[in-house]
């Protein structure tokens, strides 16, 4: 009697659920009523065969760069580093960083700071760091060096991003072929780039325990922190380790030989910061982030079964293995960075029975 009630009243809560779906949508994906479920097929089957638009491709980007004079501003009382940015034209945190300045930035009056020369970008409303290095046919990993940029990664409104001195002048004038040629995507590419940018004051939406997209307009909190062990996210053979290949060739993470279809699941905690397939190499493609600076990348994927936004729990099914991408069988290829950088998944991933 008791396992009868229990199933009547779970059938009521999903009534009520399906109640309140907004009518009109054909893209609603109802949230799994517990963690487990995502290994379910049946929920498997309710996923999504491919994520929303990768946000780097959200907003279009007008070059709007203006060229700055080198040369040493005189602070005068009153003065912000804002302030000084707004009327010289240079980056605030240019100044900063040429200056030695830390955070708060106490700046004195009669104080002389450096003005570093260049052209900078103004950052508009939504606009992602991959998406403006596009419209300049830039390298976006130059513009993250070049600006001293670091987690979460998020651009402001406003702020003024110092652009590579082998920029094109006027990136007006090439045509698309030229700017594809000279822009590519990895995979920190879109761990660093891929946020639009916030106004002041605006912070960063929560990740979603639904299994549904977040705005691509929405800039996504980074998780508070990391501490642990990674999990394996499939179990196969080691077909490729981490390291040199010889011949300039180099793998940055594992590739792992399992059946097509097999499981993938998070190697631990965190929020899907990207899932798309917009890197050829990789093919579908999902990208964690676990706070701390740690990410975990898993390529080749057969199909992908969460979105950007959304929270995962470590050994969570996010996706399918398969043989997308440039390989000839199915496999998994999967990264475990740490500050941007690569490392050893065998270092850090548990012990295998």
């Amino acid at each position: 009697m008791g396992s009868y009630m229990r199933h009547i009243a779970i059938l009521t809560l999903l009534l009520a659920v399906t109640a309140c779906i907004p009518p009109g949508r054909d893209d609603y994906v109802p949230p799994p009523t517990a963690p487990q479920l995502l290994t379910d097929p049946a929920v498997l089957g309710t996923a999504p065969e491919q994520a929303p638009a990768s946000t780097w491709q959200a907003g279009p980007v007008t070059p709007n760069a203006q060229r700055v004079e080198s040369g040493t501003y005189i602070v005068q009382p009153g003065d912000t580093l804002r302030g000084i940015a707004n009327k010289t034209g240079a980056g605030s945190q240019i100044i900063a960083s040429a200056n030695g300045l830390v955070d708060p930035y106490v700046i004195h009056p009669g104080q002389r700071l450096k003005i570093t020369g260049g052209r900078y970008h103004a950052v508009n409303s939504g606009e992602t760091g991959i998406a403006i290095a596009r419209a300049y046919g830039a390298p976006w990993r130059d513009l993250v060096i070049l600006n001293a940029l670091e987690e979460p990664y998020i651009l402001r409104v406003g702020q003024k991003l110092l652009l590579p001195a082998t920029a094109p002048s006027d990136p007006a004038n090439l045509s698309i072929e030229q700017r594809a040629s000279a822009f590519d995507l990895d995979i920190d590419d879109i761990v660093t780039g891929s946020q639009p940018a916030l106004a002041d004051g605006v912070v960063a939406k929560e990740p979603s325990d639904w299994r549904k997209a977040i705005s691509p307009n929405a800039a996504i909190a980074t998780p508070a922190g990391f501490a642990g062990r990674f999990l394996w996210p499939v179990d196969g053979t080691v077909l490729s380790s981490f390291g040199s290949k010889g011949g300039g060739k180099v793998n940055d993470g594992l590739n792992i030989g399992v059946p097509k279809g097999t499981p993938i699941r998070a190697s631990a905690d965190g929020v899907i910061a990207y899932s798309g397939d917009e890197i050829g190499v990789f093919g579908g493609l999902i990208l964690i982030n676990h706070g701390s600076g740690w990410v975990t990348a898993y390529g080749h994927a057969d199909k992908l079964v969460v979105t950007r936004g959304q929270k995962v729990r470590a050994g969570d099914v996010i996706g399918l293995a398969g043989e997308s991408g440039y390989v000839e069988e199915p496999q998994l290829h999967f990264e475990i960075r740490k500050d941007r950088k690569p490392v050893d998944p065998t270092i850090h991933l548990s012990k295998r029975g």
